[in-house]
C-alpha cells in the first residue's frame, strides 16, 4: 500500500537581488549629486551657500538625534543644549580674550575637537539619568537641560557674553583660514561661506557614514532591540543601560559638532537661538525625514532648515507671507505652520517619513526580480 504524503514542502525562498540597472542608476545619481555639491560654490551666492551650510549642520545634529530617538527610542527634548555646548565651547577654547571674554587661545582645529568632546562629556554626565528614564519622563528631564542652559548662557557673561553673545573665531586648518578674506579659485572669489562649504561636506559625509555603520552593525541591532522591547533585549544579553548611556553620549557629540559648524557659519553666537524651539525643530526633522534613518535625518533637516530661508527670500512673491511687523505672517512663523502640517501628514499617511518614498522607488518589482 502506497503511503500518501500529506505534508507539503515549502519551497525555499530565493534571495532578492537588486537589478543591475537599478544599482547603476543609483550609483550614477550619487555621482551626479556629489559633482553638483562640489560645484555649487562656484555658482551660488552667499545667501544660498549659508542656507546650505545651515542644512548641513542641521543634518549632522539630526543624525545624532535619530540615533538616540529613532534607533534607540529615547525621547530627547534637550538637543539644543548640546548644540550650545559645542558652539560656546569652541568660542571659549579658541578665543584669545581680546574682547574681554574668557578665551584659552588654543588652535582652532583643536578647539573644535575639544568642543565636541565636551558636548560628549555633558551627555555622559546626563546619561545615568537617561539610562533610568524613558518615554515622556525622559523627555521632561531633557527639557530641563534647556532651562538650565538658557540660564547659564544669559548669566555667565564672562564665558558667553550674555544677551549679546560673542564673536566666533574663524577656523584655521592646514594653513587655510575660513574667514572672509577672499581666496581666488578659477577666477571665483572664495570667502568664508565658500570655504566652509567643503568643510561642511566632509563633516556631513563622515558623520553620515559613521552613523550608517553603527546602525547596520551589531550596535544598531542592539539599539533597535532596546527600542522595540527593552525587557526582551535585556533577557537576550543586551546591556541595556550601557547602550542607552553610550548612545546618549554619541548623540551629544553629534549635536556638539553641529553646534561648532553653526557657530562658524553664523560668526556670532547668541543664547536665544539655542532654546526650546530649536529642539522642537530637530524633532520635526527626524519625524518628517524618517525615524532611524541617516538619509531620513538629512532629508528632514534640509526640509525644516531650508523652508524658512526660502520663505524669507521670496516673501514678496508669496501670498499672506511678509516681513515681520508689516501685518502678514512672518516667514519663520509660516515655516513652522508648514512643517507642523508636514509632521501631521507624515504621521497619518507616511509613517516611515519622506525617506520611504525614495525606498519605494528603488525597490525592484517582482517582474524585475524574475
Amino acid at each position: 500500500m502506497s503511503e500518501v504524503v500529506t505534508r507539503t514542502e515549502r519551497p525555499a525562498q530565493r534571495p532578492v537581488h537588486r537589478p543591475v540597472f537599478l544599482t547603476r542608476r543609483r550609483t550614477y545619481l550619487w555621482a551626479a549629486g556629489a559633482v553638483l555639491l562640489l560645484a555649487l560654490p562656484f555658482y551660488l551666492d552667499r545667501f544660498w551657500l549659508q542656507a546650505g551650510l545651515f542644512a548641513m549642520a542641521a543634518a549632522i545634529g539630526a543624525t545624532g538625534l535619530n540615533l538616540l530617538t529613532g534607533a534607540t527610542g529615547q525621547l530627547s527634548m534637550g538637543h539644543a543644549f548640546f548644540l550650545a555646548v559645542g558652539a560656546y565651547g569652541y568660542c571659549v577654547f579658541a578665543g584669545d580674550g581680546a574682547d574681554g571674554l574668557t578665551g584659552l587661545g588654543l588652535p582652532t582645529w583643536l578647539a573644535a575637537v575639544l568642543a565636541v568632546l565636551v558636548a560628549g562629556v555633558a551627555g555622559g554626565v546626563f546619561s545615568p539619568i537617561a539610562g533610568r528614564l524613558r518615554g515622556a519622563y525622559l523627555g521632561i528631564a531633557t527639557l530641563a537641560l534647556i532651562f538650565i542652559g538658557q540660564h547659564v548662557l544669559f548669566n555667565a557673561r564672562d564665558l558667553t557674553g550674555g544677551y549679546n553673545g560673542r564673536d566666533v573665531p574663524p577656523l584655521s586648518l592646514f594653513g587655510l583660514t575660513f574667514d572672509d578674506r577672499e581666496l581666488v579659485v578659477a577666477a571665483v572669489p572664495f570667502g568664508s561661506a565658500e570655504k566652509l562649504w567643503y568643510a561642511g561636506l566632509v563633516l556631513l559625509l563622515a558623520g553620515g557614514l559613521f552613523a550608517r555603520g553603527v546602525l547596520r552593525g551589531r550596535p544598531g541591532r542592539a539599539m533597535n532591540a532596546i527600542r522595540d522591547h527593552r525587557v526582551a533585549a535585556g533577557v537576550i544579553g543586551v546591556p541595556v543601560a550601557r547602550y542607552r548611556a553610550a548612545v546618549f553620549v554619541l548623540s551629544s557629540m553629534y549635536a556638539g559638532l553641529a553646534g561648532v559648524l553653526l557657530a562658524l557659519v553664523f560668526q556670532r553666537t547668541v543664547p536665544e537661538y539655542f532654546g526650546m524651539t530649536l529642539s522642537l525643530d530637530y524633532l520635526a526633522m527626524i519625524v518628517i525625514g524618517g525615524l532611524g534613518s541617516v538619509s531620513g535625518a538629512a532629508i528632514g533637516a534640509a526640509f525644516v532648515s531650508l523652508l524658512p530661508q526660502i520663505l524669507t527670500r521670496y516673501s514678496d512673491l508669496l501670498p499672506l507671507v511678509s516681513a515681520p511687523g508689516t501685518g502678514g505672517i512672518a516667514p519663520g512663523e509660516a515655516a513652522r505652520y508648514l512643517y507642523g502640517a508636514a509632521v501631521v501628514a507624515v504621521v497619518l499617511f507616511l509613517p516611515g517619513g519622506l525617506v520611504r518614498i525614495t525606498a519605494r522607488r528603488n525597490r525592484p518589482t517582482p517582474q524585475e526580480d524574475t
